[in-house]
Order: C-alpha cells, then sequence, then structure tokens
C-alpha cells in the first residue's frame, strides 16, 4: 500500500478502491504518444478552412450534447469520486452536477459570443519604399494543456481552442480520468458527426510518462499551458522544452481602501471566500486600509457566521479581538 492512506473498518473500501486505481494508472506508463501527437497536428490544419460561423455551431452543438449527454457524465464522474474521500478538498470541484453542468455549457455558449481572435489585424503600416507590412492574429497550432482534478477545464479548454482555431492535448489528473475520458468521448462525437477530425481533441493517458512526452514533443506541440496548483506549475515550467504560458498560483486578495463602500465589500469578501472555498480563486487574503480598521468586524461579519477561520496581524487582531468569534480567530504566523 502506498503513502499514508486511511485503513479504519469503513474506510478500507475506500483504500482498495484508491489502490486499485493507481495500479490500473501505471499499466499505462510506458505508452508511445506519438502517433497521438501526429494525429493532433494533422487534424491543426483542418481547422484553417473553418469559417467563425462553422465554429461557432460547432459550440453550440457541444453545449446542447453536454445537456443531453448529463446522466452520463454524471455516472462517469460518480466513478471518479468513489475514489476521493468526501472530505477531501479535491471532491468538491472533481464533482459534477446536473447545476454545474447546465453552468458549463452556458460558458460554451459564451464563448460562441466572443470575437473571433483569428485574422484580427494588429499593426498595419507602411514602409518608405511603398511595402505595406501587416501583423495578423492566427493559431499557434496545437496547444497541450496539463491540469489537474477539474473536468470542467476539459470543457473550458476545447471551446477556447477551437474558437480560435487550435487543437488541443489534454492532460488531465488520473482522479478524473472517467470523467474527462466521457466528456472527450461526448465533444469528439460531435466533431464526427459534423465531418471535422475529432483529433483536433486529445485526451492523454493519465500516466506521468505521458505528461514527460507532452512536455517535450518540440516536433509536435506549440505551446504547453499548466493550470493548477503552484507545484504543478514549477514541474511544468522546470521540464518543458516547449514554449510554457504560466497561468496564476499566486495568493488571491481583495483589497479594502480608505474610501471604500462597506455595505458592497462586506458582500464581496464574503462572497470571495465562501461562494466555492475549494475553488483556485477563492479568497486567501483580505487587505484593510489602516484607516478603516474600524470597520474590519462589519466587513468580515458574514464570513463568522460561515465558520471562516481568520489569522490577522497585530493590528487587524487587536481591532477585531472580541468581535469577532474567538474560536475562529487567531494571530497571524510568518506562515
Amino acid at each position: 500500500m502506498e503513502g499514508k492512506l486511511r485503513t479504519s473498518p469503513d474506510n478500507v473500501g475506500y483504500v482498495r478502491r484508491r489502490w486499485m486505481a493507481k495500479r490500473e494508472t501505471r499499466k499505462n506508463l510506458m505508452m508511445d504518444c506519438t502517433p497521438l501527437f501526429n494525429n493532433a497536428v494533422k487534424a491543426s490544419r483542418t481547422l484553417i478552412v473553418l469559417d467563425e460561423k462553422a465554429i461557432n455551431k460547432l459550440l453550440l452543438m457541444v453545449a446542447d450534447s453536454t445537456i443531453a449527454n448529463a446522466e452520463y457524465i454524471i455516472t462517469e464522474n460518480k466513478k471518479d469520486l468513489l475514489l476521493i474521500d468526501e472530505s477531501d478538498s479535491r471532491y468538491d470541484r472533481l464533482l459534477l452536477t446536473a447545476e454545474r453542468l447546465k453552468a458549463i455549457a452556458s460558458d460554451i455558449r459564451n464563448v460562441k459570443e466572443l470575437p473571433s481572435p483569428v485574422g484580427r489585424i494588429l499593426l498595419k503600416n507602411k514602409r518608405p519604399n511603398g511595402m505595406i507590412i501587416t501583423k495578423i492574429s492566427v493559431p499557434f497550432g496545437v496547444i497541450g494543456v496539463i491540469y489537474e482534478a477539474r473536468p470542467n477545464v476539459t470543457f473550458d479548454v476545447f471551446s477556447l481552442c477551437l474558437k480560435s482555431g487550435n487543437a488541443c492535448i489534454l492532460k488531465g489528473g488520473s482522479d478524473a480520468i472517467h470523467s474527462n475520458t466521457a466528456i472527450v468521448e461526448i465533444i469528439r462525437s460531435v466533431l464526427d458527426t459534423n465531418g471535422i477530425d475529432p483529433n483536433v481533441l486529445t485526451l492523454l493517458p493519465s500516466g506521468r510518462d505521458e505528461t514527460n512526452q507532452l512536455l517535450n514533443a518540440r516536433e509536435f506541440v506549440d505551446l504547453i499551458i499548466p493550470r493548477g496548483s503552484r507545484s504543478l506549475i514549477d514541474y511544468v515550467r522546470e521540464n518543458a522544452s516547449i514554449t510554457v504560458i504560466e497561468t496564476g498560483a499566486g495568493i488571491c486578495h481583495t483589497y479594502f481602501d480608505e474610501f471604500g463602500d462597506k455595505e458592497k465589500g462586506r458582500i464581496i469578501i464574503h462572497n470571495a471566500k465562501t461562494r466555492r472555498v475549494s475553488v483556485c480563486n477563492a479568497l486567501d487574503c483580505l487587505i484593510v486600509h489602516e484607516d478603516r480598521l474600524e470597520d474590519l468586524d462589519y466587513l468580515v461579519g458574514l464570513c463568522s457566521d460561515s465558520g471562516v477561520l481568520l489569522y490577522a496581524d497585530d493590528k487587524a487582531y487587536r481591532s477585531i479581538s472580541g468581535k469577532y468569534p474567538s474560536d475562529l480567530l487567531q494571530k497571524a504566523t510568518e506562515d
């Protein structure tokens, strides 16, 4: 047994499922991904002939198909959830429900409404010799995206890549393999039905070896984007031989200014922290102008009702001590 898995009697089933999943993952470790990469490159070239109208039509069909196949997606998602303890913070990030799938479909439709980034004239000038030089936006080609247990990212990445005329190769976390496989199957079915090479969307197996192959597929992949924890982003940046665009993994701050509206601030602070505490952009750090410390207890009042634990620096602690539940207030440390 690997790691420090809990083995209480009521958790043995969870431990065994997790261990078996890890064993299944290892079986895929030596897969050669070169054919998959090559197919993605070929597929990316077919996107050149698609105009904005055709791309928007595909996005709408993917959104509709997501809703139509919600039950199937949720069933596959439950297979992943069975391998994670409900107390684990990843559980909520991984969870797909009918409501969340409706929101995802709505987001895909929103992408459809965005102006196409392809073919935009970014710069145009005429040289003294009469030569006209034009800078025009074009697709990258093939984009590799590495992310963790967030199956909604599969939809996000595909829709944005398709809108911008790029093929994508996805490397999701092993925790979401059933969910991602079902999602990709549905999207590729829509592509195939419309005569589009389904390899414009490729999902790699969940082994670490596939990650390293993707990070070094210089002949096939034009860009790598990691989305997830700081450790994931650092790993990708340090091991990739392909250009990497880093996504944010810093602390999420909210600043309440000297002239801030405390009614708006109170609502914003509470929403930013508690709407979904497991997501990467949930509020981490509240910064309050020192002239507004007298309003601090009011600004975080809703947070106390939601059981938010505060780590306050000296000034903030003195201001709020006795006004915020003592069991939810601690002095900040260097960490």
